[in-house]
């Protein structure tokens, strides 16, 4: 028979005794077997660690102190990262709602729509948590148009992924503008409400009771929310729009609902919302009133199904039990997503928010 070939030698298995590590000044570290497996399973480099042990050996101390040190990083799912390349926002900037806190597609559409996350920038995943940081200051030129962009590119989808419908309705504000004059007068000047905090409370109210309007479309369904986190579109000075977020408006009394208004603007306008104040958002509206547009039909923000418009409280000539006579009235507009709901629906939402006026004493 031909004779067997000898086996190839085998290296020896690394014994407790210390191996080195080469040092970029041209010395050497020590480190055992355990320390450099340790190295290797967490990225760091033995090369750029200065040991502190005896006669300068890398321990596992020096390893668990450098893995510390370096800033977590932030997973991205594939179609999240390809989106913030295409709406311009940063994925290491976002808090992310997947798996193990992963950035999803979702997350990076709610950033790019409040316009408030950072512009992409050519670095690596692994910067800090944004909510612990405020967003920036009002958008320079450089910024207003990456938001413009980031904008643009979210709406341009919205428009064509999502099957709008629109419905309106013309509401009676005469029972409405009576509360909020007699309210007033018994409240001090900085704790007046104003009508766009009761525009407010019934569109929150309204989307309790009609929760099909309330809540996401997302994986080709839709999922009721279970709390009315309601968006306020804010437009900013610098150019662009924010969408800050007042949880459970619906449960808010209208004096703590108008403070809350009045904070998230302001802030909203001085750059010093966080990233948490911008997310969560269930259903979202925009009221142009103050801008002296009658009415508005809004674009969607995804992955929401309904935005709600209203404009401005005018005087207009009003038929009341056969007569005829001049009272404030609104508009109130629905813009929802034909694929959660259909007009019927959209209807029962308008026309709850209309009753809900007429009683503004139950808001």
């Amino acid at each position: 028979p031909s004779p067997r070939a000898a086996p190839e030698a085998v290296p020896p298995l690394p014994s407790a005794a210390a191996v080195r590590a080469t040092d970029p000044a041209g010395g050497h570290l020590e480190a055992g077997p355990l320390v450099r497996r340790l190295a290797e399973h967490s990225g760091v480099d033995l090369g750029s660690l200065h040991g502190t042990g005896p006669g300068g050996r890398v321990t596992r101390t020096d390893v668990e102190r450098a893995t510390a040190a370096r800033p977590p990083r932030v997973r991205v799912t594939p179609l999240a990262r390809r989106l913030a390349a295409e709406l311009g926002v940063d994925p290491a900037t976002l808090a992310g709602t997947g798996r193990d806190s992963a950035v999803r597609a979702s997350d990076v559409r709610r950033a790019a729509s409040s316009g408030a996350a950072a512009p992409a920038r050519p670095v690596p995943a692994g910067t800090s948590h944004p909510a612990a940081h405020p967003t920036a200051a009002p958008p320079s030129d450089g910024k207003a148009t990456a938001m413009r962009r980031a904008i643009a590119g979210l709406m341009s989808r919205a428009n064509r992924d999502i099957p709008h419908y629109y419905l309106s309705t013309t509401v009676d504000m005469a029972a409405a503008t009576r509360w909020l004059r007699d309210h007033n007068r018994s409240v001090p000047v900085g704790e007046r409400v104003l009508p766009a905090a009761l525009l407010l409370k019934a569109a929150a109210l309204a989307a309790r009771e009609v929760p099909e309007l309330n809540g996401h479309w997302t994986d080709d369904r839709f999922t009721a929310a279970g709390q009315v986190n309601l968006g306020v579109a804010v437009s900013l000075r610098g150019g662009g729009l924010v969408a800050p977020t007042l949880r459970d408006a619906d449960a808010l009394e209208l004096p703590r609902l108008m403070a809350s208004l009045k904070d998230v603007v302001t802030r909203a306008r001085t750059g010093r919302l966080r990233a948490s104040e911008v997310s969560d958002a269930t259903i979202t509206v925009t009221n142009l009133g103050d801008q002296g547009v009658e009415s508005v039909l809004g674009v969607i923000h995804p992955p929401q199904v309904a935005l709600v418009g209203f404009g401005r409280v005018a005087e207009r000539p009003w038929a009341v039990e056969g007569m005829l006579g001049v009272r404030p009235v609104v508009t109130a507009t629905l813009s929802a997503d034909h694929r959660a709901t259909d007009g019927a629906v959209g209807a029962r939402y308008l026309t709850a928010v209309a009753r809900l006026l007429q009683h503004p004493e139950q808001l």
